[in-house]
This record gives C-alpha cells, structure tokens and sequence, in this order.
C-alpha cells in the first residue's frame, strides 16, 4: 500500500474546497490580488494539491523561524524548506495587506484566480540568515542566493489558503498526478513499494540500470518523478527532458516503471533539499527515495569548492530517517564494464578490470560539437531526442555584446560586423542598436537607473529569444556597470536555450577620443546639464572585467577589430 503522507494526513485543498469552489470563485473577482511569480506558482500548486503537506499555505513567521532555525513547523512538525509569498512595500500599501485580509491569488500565465489567502501575518525576514541557514552561505554563486538577493522581495505574506483551482497546464497532461491520483494509480496496480527517483536532467543507461537495480533489490516498481518547474539555470528544458524520460521508459522492464512529472520550484539547497524531497515523494506514495552523491547540489562556490560535501544529503536524510518514514535508497555510482557489456556499482568492480565513463560536461560537449555519443552510454532514442534540441555549433545561435563609452566605435563595429556574418551566410543577423530598434525598447539616456535597467532587461530578452531560434545576435548597448553587464551575460545564459554562446567585447575607446568626435553632442549637452545619464560625465563607467576580447578603435582600425571578433567565433566553431 502507499506510504502514509507526511504528518498523517494529505492536504488536498482543492479536493477539500471543491464544495466552495463557485463562492470563492465569485469572492476573487472582489478582492486585491497578487499575480504570483513562476516559483510562487509552482509553490502554490504543490500546497493546493497535497504535495507539500502538512503544509496548507504560505508560512507565517511562526513557522518560518522555526523552519529555518530547527528545520521544524511552529507545531514541531519536520519540514526544511520555507516555502513563503514574498511582496514588496508598494504591494503591502497598495493591497492594504494586513492580519485579517483576504488576497485572491491569480496565475500569472492567465490571470485566472487560484486560490485565496487569509492573512495571518506580514513580516520582514533576515534574508541574508535565510541564504546562510538554508544554503549554507550567502553566496551568490549559489543559484537560490542570487534569487533571493534579485528577486524576493522584502516582505513575507503568511496565511493558509483556500484552493479555487489548480493552475493549467498544456504541455505533458496525462503525466501530470496529483498525490492523490499517484496513490490511487499505485493502489490500482496493486503497487506496495515504490521506489521513486527524483532527476532534474536527461536519463542515459546508467540511470536505468541504477533504478531498476534499487527496485529489484527491494522487490518493488520504480516511480520516474523529474521536476519540471524551476530548476538550476542553464540545464536542459524541460519540454526535451520529458521527451527522454519517455523514449527511455521504453527500456524498462515491462510493468516495472511509471513516469509521473512534478511541478516543483527547486532550490538546489543541498541536504535540506534532499529531506525535503523525500517528505514530497513520501506525499505522492512512495515508499523508497533514491538520495544521490551531491543531491540537489549547486557545483561550486565562489571559491570554487563545492557547496556541500558528496555525502551531506544522504546523512541528513538518515538523520531524520524515523520520522520521515521513507526508506532511503543511497545513489550508487554505475560505470560501464566494456569487457562485459554491462553496468556495475563503482565499489562493486574488481581492481583492474576495465570501465568507462562520460561526465555530463563531456556529454555537453558532444551535444554542442556534434560528437559521437556511444551506445553504451545512452540510446539511441535518446540521442537523437538530445540532438533535435542541441543542433550542431554551425547552427546555433549566438550573442556578440559590444559595450563601450558613447561615440567607442561599438555602433560602427557592430553594423560592419552585420555585414560581414550576413556575407558569410547560414543563419539570420539581428542587429540590436539603439537608432534600429522601437523606442519602447531602448531609452539611451534614460533619466533614472531604474528606467535604463528596465530598457536593458527587455533588450536582453529579446536578444535570447533571437539566440534561441538561431540568429546571430549583435547586440550593442551602452551598459555602465558590471552587475548591468552581468545579468545581460546571465539572460542570455539562461534564456536562450542551445543559443546561449556569449561573447563580451570590451570597446575601450578612451572618454577623450569619444568626446572629441561626438559629432551629435550628447558630451557637451550632458555637461551643460541639459541631459544626465550619460557615462563619463555624470555617471560612472566602471571597468569591464573578463571580457573575451577588447578592442580600441584609436589602436585598430574596423576592419581589424571585426576580424577579431570574426577568429573568435570560428575559434569557438560557430563560423
């Protein structure tokens, strides 16, 4: 039979709720809203259908200071995430948010109205303690640091829901389950242990042979339950995940498999995600819980150590292990034995006996130059699922970011750049410059910091979304600070999918050389005060770090300079 949920009973709001569903409905059109984030979002869903039970709404500050002090609820109840509706101010003021106060929470794909939350309380967490107790340092080279550094906003709203509907979604609908219906689906087949797998990457053999593996050593099916809702930034997506985890059902035993896909906001916290991981899948049913080497680790701090140790999940887990009342299955590391065709547990492979392997940065790699990628390491089906989302370097996209003083030269650079990538033929040029793009999208001298950040992130958007679909992308804005440059580096990383291949190039035409051919006179009115915003005069430039290239146009003429950028990307294999 499927496990018990975690504290007893499974918290199915929307099934609890269905009664008052129209009066709830008709209430949301009253109330203030909040239009929830994508992570608020997918929190949301796990709370309304059950996933995160004992959970039944955004965390009051009871609850919250229990959790990140003692990984506990106000109740005592064991739960290592906050899980918190974070609002600005501005929100606060314009919502009226106070204890009391009922808030419709609407999806931000639809606008349709979710659920309601009761107010208990607003308060103001310690956000740097949050990033030191939940992840282990406030360190923004840690994925859920940045976010909550750039991200969540000042003030948390606590306060129980009730559930109006559950969010739609379009994609993948027969392989979405509510815990209720997983339990239900076990219960059906006569499933007594489950052992549920939890990935946020592509499947290959190892990971089957790993699997069945565990459920045949505890007689048991196996449950395939990959997030798909926000994981780290730059993995795969999830529509090509699911397009593997598919072709590689195929290859389970027959009856032993069931691929179930889950709609979790991870924060790759390491051991307490690892606990909290369990209690979810101890939620949707399942008895046993594979916990990996590094589970829901980040990579590497900004020291370049790891971020947890390899075996800090697996100890937590076993720490709690009596009260989460879910077996833990400890990941064992599977590598090939040539000689045998087979895979084996590392530690279970005799001394000198031949192995291979292929580390996910080398498989990046394959899947980027075009490389063989052997059978015995993945299937073929997979492969070729892999290959239609990762097209071979001639046609991916591509982002050259061009960002100098006004009047460097970077405009000239960029246009004779155009010329010579359309001259050579085989994917679309998009030039994005000030003077040839809508004016809604770029502002040059905006009056406020705020307005020019707002005028970047858009052209940064805009400039994924061209990557992603193949373009070269010659994007040429003058952006004054690092942290600006950064975040351009980081949308495009992120967002562009197989075009995410960024090249910074430092114009580095000195302030005097600019101001003295500034035929339009932007440098003289900025001085006369007339316009602000305008870098070298009255706001800073700061220094470009780690560029891959700097140029200077009182050094090398354009045409050297657009060679140079030319070498680089044949040196990178896009040209």
């Amino acid at each position: 039979m499927a496990n018990a949920p975690h504290g007893g009973v499974l918290k199915d709001l929307v099934a609890r709720d269905e009664h008052l569903r129209e009066n709830l409905k008709a209430e949301a059109h009253t109330l203030p809203d909040i239009v929830l984030t994508e992570r608020q979002l997918c929190d949301l869903e796990l709370i309304m259908n059950g996933g995160f039970s004992p959970l039944e709404g955004f965390m009051n500050e009871a609850d919250y200071k229990g959790v990140i002090d003692t990984l506990r609820l106000a109740d005592g109840s064991l739960f290592p995430m906050p899980i918190t509706l974070d609002v600005s101010r501005e929100d606060i003021d314009r919502l009226s948010i106070a204890p009391g106060s009922r808030i419709a929470l609407r999806d931000p794909r639809d606008d349709e109205a979710l659920a309601i939350i009761t107010v208990d309380d607003v308060y103001q967490p310690d956000q740097v303690k949050e990033a030191i107790e939940v992840f282990g340092a406030d360190d923004p080279a840690h994925p859920a640091v940045a976010y909550l550094r750039n991200k969540v906003k000042e003030y948390y709203v606590g306060g129980k829901v009730q559930a109006i509907q559950p969010p739609t979604h379009f994609d993948y609908v027969a392989l979405r389950f509510t815990p209720a219906e997983l339990r239900a689906h076990f219960k059906k087949l006569a499933w007594r242990k489950v052992v549920a797998f939890q990935t946020r990457n592509p499947m290959h053999r190892a990971h089957r042979e790993l699997t069945v593996r565990a459920a045949r050593q505890r007689q048991a099916n196996v449950l395939i339950h990959p997030v798909v809702g926000l994981t780290k930034p730059g993995d795969v997506d999830h529509y090509t995940r699911v397009r593997v985890y598919e072709a590689i059902m195929a290859k389970y035993p027959n009856g032993m498999g069931h691929l179930a896909l889950l709609p979790l906001a991870m924060r790759m916290a390491g051991p307490r995600e690892a606990v909290w991981h369990a209690i979810i899948r101890k939620n949707f049913g399942a008895t046993h819980f594979i916990v990996g080497r590094d589970h829901a680790g980040p990579g590497k701090n900004s020291q370049g150590k790891d971020f947890y140790g390899p075996y800090d999940a697996q100890d937590l887990v076993m720490k709690y292990h009596e009260e989460l009342q879910i077996e833990m299955v400890p990941f064992q590391m599977m590598t090939y034995l040539p000689s045998t065709d087979e895979y084996q547990p590392v530690d279970e492979v005799p001394k000198g006996v031949q192995t291979l392997d292929i580390s996910g940065t080398e498989l990046r790699r394959r899947l980027k130059t075009g490389a063989a990628i052997p059978d015995w390491f993945s299937y073929d089906a997979v492969v070729k699922t892999l290959r239609e989302s990762y097209p071979p370097r001639l046609k991916q996209g591509f982002v050259v970011f061009l960002t100098g003083l006004h009047g460097s030269g970077k405009e000239t650079i960029a246009k004779a750049l155009q010329v010579t990538l359309n001259q050579q033929g085989g994917r679309s040029v998009s030039l994005l410059l000030g003077d040839n793009i809508r004016p809604e999208l770029d502002t040059p001298f905006a009056t406020t910091s705020e307005e020019r950040s707002k005028n970047l992130q858009r052209m940064s958007f805009v400039a994924a979304e061209l990557a992603r679909a193949g373009a070269a992308v010659i994007f040429a804005p003058t952006v004054h600070s690092q942290a600006a440059r950064d975040t351009v580096k980081n949308t495009i990383l992120q967002q562009a999918g197989a075009g995410a291949n960024f090249f910074a190039v430092n114009v580095a035409t000195p302030l005097e050389h600019c101001e003295a051919n500034d035929r339009k006179g932007v440098y003289a009115r900025a001085r006369k005060g007339e316009i602000t915003g305008v870098a070298g005069v009255d706001e800073e430039f700061e220094p470009f770090e780690r560029p891959q290239l700097t140029v200077d146009v009182t050094k090398q003429n354009i045409p050297e300079i657009v060679h140079s950028v030319v070498l680089l990307l044949e040196t990178e294999s896009l040209l």
